[in-house]
């Protein structure tokens, strides 16, 4: 279930990051990785959620502990998808949980009765990708209309060929893959595309795991899924994305789409949730959050999500400092956001 080939950093890598962190120009904290006490180190750290934040935050783990050996928490990392991490997580289960969208306001019902508070850390922005198998020589790019008319309930069973989506497109069968409905990019690929969360026909392929989405794309040629991006970055030579067009021309997933805001409506922010008593029990739990945003910038660009900008995580910081308790979006999971707009929200809270 856990992926296996994220980058793993050197020493080398491991000294330019410290050194970078340290620059007058970098995110703010309270605490260095060296303030997390060995007196502590039998603490666990329990993590779910998102199965998109997983890399970034695995990532974070690993580092930690390859800096801190044994002297590093036990920390606990698993994904069962956005929606399916917040119920244990606001049933008390879990520390933290990982989401690719803010929390539902049903879900925030849930935590205020079982006496759950949470603080909200934006940590990355996504490019969520549409990809098709390396060999599929007809589609380059692809219309928001166009995959409203794949994935739309009224599509269930009736659109079933690439040709019946775009004319000069083959009558080859056209096989469908995605998250699970538990799954936060599902929620907001719905939302976005067809204009109402989790409304989406069901007679496709659904998976808990991208990479299992990752491996069915590409065996087969006549497939299409969505995910993501850090999936697809690391995927790349065996998928094929393609360039998303909402009204003003084909805008392929990249970096600097996410930062110009020109890829839409795929772009998204990411989050980590924490347990606000259980940070405040756990004295290795907060020095994880704090080492998350010291290193996030530069993690998340290894993982192959799009950085906030610093403004945002020292915002960050200082919310976690603070037990900023909350959300900072009432319980609704807005699409077309920008980075300007999401640090203007944080800011705001």
């Amino acid at each position: 279930m856990a992926l296996q080939t994220w980058k793993k950093l050197t020493p080398l890598a491991l000294t330019a990051l410290t050194v970078a962190c340290s620059a007058p120009s970098e995110p703010t904290v309270n605490s260095s990785p060296e303030e997390i006490s060995a007196a502590n180190s039998s603490s666990s750290i329990n993590i779910d959620g998102s199965s998109t934040v997983y890399p970034l935050t695995d990532e974070v783990a690993k580092e930690l502990q390859f800096e801190q050996g044994e002297a590093a928490p036990n920390i606990t990392i698993d994904f069962s998808g956005t929606g399916g991490g917040f119920k244990k997580f606001c049933a008390g289960e879990t520390d933290i949980n990982n989401a690719s969208r803010p929390i539902l306001r049903a879900e925030m019902e849930i935590c205020k009765v079982n006496g759950i508070e949470y603080i909200e850390i934006p940590v990355a922005f996504d490019a969520l990708t549409v990809v098709v198998h390396p060999d599929n020589d007809w589609a380059d790019d692809i219309t928001v209309a166009e995959l409203q008319a794949m994935w739309e309930p009224a599509a269930e069973g009736t659109i079933t060929q690439w040709s019946q989506v775009r004319g000069d497109w083959p009558d080859q069968p056209l096989n469908l893959h995605g998250p699970d409905v538990e799954s936060g990019t599902y929620d907001y690929f719905t939302e976005a595309i067809v204009a109402e969360a989790q409304a989406s026909r069901s007679d496709y392929t659904a998976q808990s795991d991208d990479d299992l989405i990752v491996r069915a794309v590409r065996q087969d040629p006549n497939s299409l899924g969505f995910f993501g991006y850090a999936y697809y970055n690391e995927n790349r030579s065996q998928l094929k994305a393609l360039a998303i067009d909402s009204g003003a021309g084909p805008i392929e997933p990249a970096d600097e789409t996410v930062q110009s805001g020109a890829y839409q409506p795929l772009t998204r922010p990411l989050f980590i949730y924490v347990n606000a008593d259980a940070m405040a029990a756990n004295p290795d739990l907060q020095a994880f959050v704090e080492y998350y945003l010291l290193n996030a910038r530069f993690l998340v660009e290894v993982v192959g999500y799009t950085p906030l900008p610093n403004e945002a995580y020292n915002i960050a910081s200082e919310h976690v400092a603070e037990k900023r308790i909350g959300t900072a979006f009432g319980g609704q999971a807005p699409t077309n956001l920008t980075l300007e707009q999401l640090v203007q929200t944080e800011r705001d809270f």
